[in-house]
């Protein structure tokens, strides 16, 4: 028996028009006013791994935060984050990930700009 673990290089959450429907909990998505400095909750279903450091070499652990549809479907980086802290626990019987990521910088969506290559942070 093995345990199932993803590694996740970004932080892929919801619109949030799918708490508005009810068909998710406000942590499972992207506020709808993300604000550079602010820190905000997430929730994720199974467990997640993220990268969590000071490493210079990773840029202070700077991650994309995009949103997710579902099964892989990524929009372009909305905001480059860093993750405070994760937790694993179990929820109706599943496992979960919980923690605190805090918003780096905000990006303008119709900036074609690329602010990540790879893991990268690209300023």
């Amino acid at each position: 028996m093995g345990i199932k673990a993803e590694f996740n290089c970004d932080m892929a959450l919801r619109d949030i028009s799918e708490f508005k429907n009810g068909n998710r909990k406000l942590e499972e998505c992207i506020p709808e006013k993300l604000e550079a400095g602010k820190v905000y909750d997430f929730l994720k279903k199974d467990q997640r791994l993220y990268y969590i450091s000071d490493d210079p070499q990773w840029d202070f652990g700077e991650i994309p935060l995009c949103v997710t549809q579902g099964e892989g479907k990524l929009s372009r980086p909305l905001a480059s984050v860093k993750i405070l802290e994760a937790t694993h626990f179990l929820l109706n019987g599943e496992i979960h990930t919980k923690g605190k990521y805090k918003v780096i910088e905000v990006f303008d969506p119709k900036d074609p700009k690329i602010h990540f290559e790879n893991l990268k942070r690209i300023k």
